[in-house]
Order: structure tokens, then sequence, then C-alpha cells
């Protein structure tokens, strides 16, 4: 398939069965499909949307290319879970087939309404000159699963003095009204976080952007404004932020701000801090949060990158989803981890005390979860996806004495969009004993350093002889073994 312009926006219906078909038969035969995290039957995954629960289940959406692994004509495709760990196909929910969306239903959030959902998406246009434009829209979908858009926009135009570049709106409950928090860009391409009020959900006034005093880049992507423990966690995606603001090695990172309060009369967060990363690893992007009604704040995250390249393109598919995370507070310092849902994957355990003198070995089938304490003042390896030789890996090295953990993936067959870089460091306190909590899952990994304090996420790409797990250091190592549900 030669992917021109006209073959990226070509209608959904002119796609032929027999294609599909042909293009399930290649996925089929991937050795990189995943077993626990949510990836797309045909084509590309990217943004998670509309992340919420309504009547007795969650549900998830994410946008979607179904006809091959490109950023072409999106849609929104919907699962729904019971226990947000295992997760059942409900199908397409939002294709672009309307006046207003007719080039991408691009991203948006979910929120609960009786016994409604209602999804609030912005749908991107193209003219006649290629020119963008872009709606902030929204459709309700009914407890059959049943969506029906409305007939006109929720918003129709950015303000005046933004560009076109006007998305992602996510609406949230508060107090006795809906916020919608939208990412923009002003017209001298300054990102901004945008604000707007509404009593109903279709009547919508715009209050301005929200004040940070930070640099947000050219352009803000995916911004969740959420509360935690009475305190503010501000997510959004900014690109092309300058990194003398924040050190960065992805294209675009995923950032958060914690503040004390949001300020709806002044439209500004109080006492904000800095920017940090969500994660420090190679391929997360676009996490989608919100206050769960069980009084949790949820997360989840596309593994991938925009603009970049991977090997599974060449197979008509691309990306996964996260784990489920619970973001929690903690000292002052915003934790991710996986929910306490995640271990019904877990199938048989091991144990293990490592000892200097000793290295751990395992066959695995790539599919595992791996618990370590390693104790303060030591240094050693873990390797990943190894070959019996341990010159293919995806290696993580510890010092616990400089509280330094190194993701190193230059020894692969397939290296990855190496312009920006193959190694990624998370630092924590020195001298100190550090857990990792590691989920391996055939081509890509999440990594949690002390249950959540930092977080790195790496795609890598094995070669059907990778099944090994390699750990040594220089002082007694605490391992379980856990193998995962396939």
């Amino acid at each position: 398939m030669k992917w021109t312009q006209a073959a990226r926006y070509r209608p959904y219906q002119e796609w032929s069965e027999e294609y599909v078909k042909d293009l399930k038969r290649k996925i089929t035969a991937s050795k990189w499909r995943l077993n626990y995290h949510v990836q797309p039957e045909t084509g590309l995954l990217n943004d998670p949307n509309g992340f919420s629960y309504s009547n007795g289940k969650w549900h998830l959406f994410y946008q979607s290319f179904p006809f091959g692994a490109i950023h072409g004509l999106k849609s929104w495709f919907h699962i729904t879970s019971k226990d947000l760990v295992h997760w059942e196909v409900e199908g397409p929910a939002l294709e672009p087939d309307s006046v207003y969306d007719s080039h991408g239903v691009y991203s948006g959030s979910a929120i609960p309404v009786e016994e409604k959902l209602f999804l609030a998406y912005t749908g991107n246009v193209r003219d006649e000159t290629w020119e963008r434009h872009s709606y902030q829209l929204g459709a309700w979908m009914n407890n059959n699963g049943t969506v029906t858009k409305l007939e006109m926009p929720l918003i129709s135009a950015p303000p005046l003095g933004y560009t076109a570049h006007f998305r992602d709106p996510q609406i949230i409950q508060y107090e006795d009204e809906y916020l919608m928090v939208i990412g923009g860009q002003t017209n001298d391409e300054k990102g901004n976080i945008l604000i707007c009020r509404s009593q109903n959900l279709i009547d919508w006034t715009y209050r301005g952007p929200l004040a940070l005093n930070q640099d947000l880049g050219f352009m803000v992507e995916c911004p969740n404004l959420l509360f935690i423990d009475g305190k503010v966690a501000l997510l959004f995606c900014p690109q092309g932020m300058d990194k003398s603001v924040l050190e960065y090695q992805n294209v675009y990172p995923n950032t958060y701000i914690l503040a004390e309060d949001y300020i709806i009369e002044e439209n500004r967060l109080e006492h904000p801090l800095q920017q940090q990363l969500l994660d420090e690893g190679f391929d997360l992007y676009a996490t989608q949060a919100f206050n769960a009604p069980d009084g949790r704040c949820l997360s989840v995250g596309w593994i991938g990158l925009p603009e970049m390249d991977y090997p599974t393109f060449n197979e008509g598919w691309a990306h996964s989803l996260s784990l489920i995370k619970e973001l929690t507070l903690k000292k002052g310092k915003l934790y991710q981890y996986p929910i306490a849902e995640t271990k019904q994957l877990r199938k048989t355990k091991e144990t293990f005390i490592l000892e200097p003198t000793e290295q751990l070995r395992k066959t695995t089938n790539n599919c595992y979860e791996l618990q370590l304490i390693i104790p303060k003042n030591s240094h050693g390896e873990i390797h990943l996806f190894s070959d019996k030789t341990d010159m293919y890996a995806l290696i993580l090295s510890y010092d616990t004495e400089e509280g330094k953990l190194q993701l190193d993936r230059r020894n692969t067959h397939y290296p990855l969009n190496l312009a920006f870089g193959e190694i990624r460091e998370s630092l924590v306190a020195p001298s100190e004993a550090m857990r990792l909590s590691i989920f391996v899952d055939q081509s890509t990994c999440e990594i949690f350093i002390n249950h959540g304090e930092r977080v790195l996420t790496a795609n890598y790409y094995p070669e059907e002889n990778q099944k090994e797990l390699v750990v040594k250091g220089t002082k007694n190592i605490s391992i379980t073994y856990y193998s995962l549900e396939k």
C-alpha cells in the first residue's frame, strides 16, 4: 500500500472486506502481538479517549485508523470492562461521517449523565485548499451503546487569537457546572490550555486561557484537570517546549503540574509547581485520566509517540494502551502505579533471594511481572528480552548508592528512533533501597520505581530467541516472578 493523502483519507465504506481480511491475516502472523495490553485489531491505535464509568461498566475509547499502521482518517473505537483488566470489544463508536468531522474524529472525553454517556471530541475538517478547521463536537451514547451525534458543534471555532490547532476537550463537572479543558495554539504559535464553562453541556462560554506562567511550547495536546486528595494535578502534552524549562528526550513529552487548588473565578492554579515528566521512558504519550466514582484517580496512556517509526508498521498494526494506573499524592509527589485489579493477571509465582555470587537466568514467554527489592548502596543489571548470549537485550542498570536507574535499548535488531537517543535515566533518593516493578508483554514493558515514584515505558522488539530474563547485582536481591495471563 502506498500511503498517499488520498489513501489515508479514503472514506471507510470504500475499503473492501477482502482488504481487511488480508490485513488481519498478516497481523495474526506477528511475533510482537501483546497479551494483556489493549492493542488494535487492525491498523493504528493512538490516544485513549472517553475514559469513564457508566451503567456498571468502565468505558474506554481510543483513536483508530483500522486500515493501516499510519495516521489516516481517525475514528473512535470502543471497549468496556467490568474490572479494568479484561476488556471487551464493542466496536467502532464515532466515525468520520459528518460535515464537522469529515477528516477525522480526534481526541476527547466522556462524562456520565444519568444512564447515558456524553461524548465530547474534536472534529477535524480540511477544505479544498487543505486548510484545517476544528470543531468541538458532542454525542450521546445510550446504555445499549448506540451513539447519536449532536447536529451542531458545541464550539464552532477557536477563540479569537487562536489557530485551528484547538482540540482534545476534557469535560468535567466542577461544583455546579461543567468545565471544558482544551489544548490550543495562539496565532503566534504559543501553546495554551483553554477553559470553557457550561450549565447544560450544550451551551458553552469561553473563559480564557488557564493562567500558568510556564512555557507550554508551540501547542498543547490532551489536557486533563484532576483533583487528588484536595490538590490539583494538571496533565498535558506540550509540543516544542524549550528543553531549558524541562529536560526531555522524546519528540514531545507528557508532563504534569501539581497545584494547591483551581481558582475558577480567576481561572488559575494556586501555587503551581514546575512541570515534571509523567513518564521518563521512550514511549508514552497522550495520557488520559479522570476522577472515578469509586474515589480513585485513574489514568491510561498511549504506548507510542507521534511522528515516530516502529517495526510493526510493516505488519499493518501499531501501538497499545498502558496498564490502568492509579494516581496518588505522597509527600508532594505524584505517584502512578497499576491498579490493584492488575493482580488478577497473575498465574504462577516464584520467589528468589539472589546472592552476589549468583546470577538469575530464566527462560520466559515474555509475558510476566517482576518485583525486585534492591538493597541500598548496590549496583547491578536486569536484562529483559535477552538472548542466551546476552548480546541482545533491553538492559536496566541500577545504582542505589547514586539513586539512579538507566534504561538502555541499544542492543537490538530493530533500532528505534535513533535521533532521540537510546538511553533514558531516572533519579531517586541516593543511598536507599529501591523497589522495581516490571511488567513485560512481548514487545513492550512498563517499569515502576518505588511503587510509582518514577515510571519508564518502553517498546522493544525481540527476535524469537530473545526470551531470557537475567538479573545480577552486588548485594542480595529479593525477586518475585509472576507469569501473567495470556
